[in-house]
């Protein structure tokens, strides 16, 4: 009988060490092993965008009307009337930036005594929009010198050029500033006139740089969760738990561990969702610039 009972408790403690066996290498197979591979990193292609920038050769007028008078509401009204009857485009709208980026432009030749679309130190507008914070998809300067009758003869000047034409009827534009002076250059008086045509980036489907923010936020989230998962696991792996309070204490180490392993897995299904709208929005932007 004693015998009996001995044979009992052997199998009977065999058979627990067993189980126990099974289940630990079954928790620990729930590890991080589990975890679906993603792409993690954010494209951002708009930092590989080139802008354009069109810049014919200067135009210096032939003509010296004793009476020249240019306005800018008139360089804009004759641009826009030449858009539509040439090509029947939509008209520029004027942009007080762009204004004053060619206005900037106008004072600095004046000022410096050169007539060219880049500065003796090497500045032309694309730099000075970028100084005030316009940002811009391309962007064309037309400038002329010289005494033109009035705004129709100076536009027509610039329409009988291809270079400065092109700027006027390019389908891109959608927005212009514009600057006229009267001055002395090269010591004798005369007229500069100044035109910046652009299409603003704005006129593309905007980025959410929030999202961004908040990609970055779940990731070092995950990187933390992983750091614990990792060392939690290397601790439940050297455990060898043989009493109660062992196995009790093994168990929940492993419910710890799985339960951060869960954790993981929710914040990279909300990352991935995050990056998928992010790419979408970075998508459609590329796709409005290039068009």
């Amino acid at each position: 009988m004693f015998k009996k009972i001995i044979t009992f408790i052997f199998f009977l403690t065999i058979l627990i060490a067993f189980s126990f066996f099974v289940i630990k290498n079954d928790l620990l197979d729930l590890g991080l092993e589990q975890i679906p591979k993603i792409e993690r990193s954010i494209t951002n292609g708009l930092i590989d965008v080139e802008k354009k920038i069109s810049n014919p050769p200067p135009l210096i007028g032939k003509e010296n009307a004793p009476d020249s008078f240019l306005t800018k509401e008139g360089v804009l009204s004759w641009t826009n009337i030449q858009r539509d009857e040439t090509e029947s485009l939509p008209a520029l709208f004027r942009n007080n930036k762009l204004d004053a980026i060619a206005m900037e432009r106008l004072e600095d030749m004046f000022e410096r005594q050169y007539f060219e679309h880049i500065s003796p130190d090497g500045t032309g507008a694309s730099d000075v929009a970028k100084d005030i914070g316009y940002e811009f998809i391309s962007i064309g300067e037309n400038i002329a010198l010289g005494n033109f009758k009035d705004d129709q003869t100076l536009v027509q000047a610039w329409m009988d050029s291809p270079g400065h034409r092109a700027n006027i009827l390019n389908d891109n534009y959608t927005e212009i500033g514009i600057a006229v002076k009267k001055d002395l250059y090269e010591e004798r008086e005369t007229w500069i006139g100044v035109q910046i045509f652009a299409r603003p980036l704005s006129d593309c489907p905007q980025i959410d740089q929030d999202l961004k923010t908040e990609i970055e936020r779940v990731q070092n989230q995950i990187a933390i969760f992983e750091d614990s998962s990792s060392s939690l696991r290397r601790e439940i792996e050297d455990m060898d738990p043989k009493s109660r309070k062992d196995i009790k204490t093994y168990n929940k180490k492993i419910d710890e561990y799985n339960g951060i392993v869960k954790e993981i897995n929710n914040l990279i299904s909300t990352q991935k969702n995050l990056i998928l709208k992010y790419n979408n929005q970075v998508d459609s932007q590329n796709k409005c610039i290039q068009k």
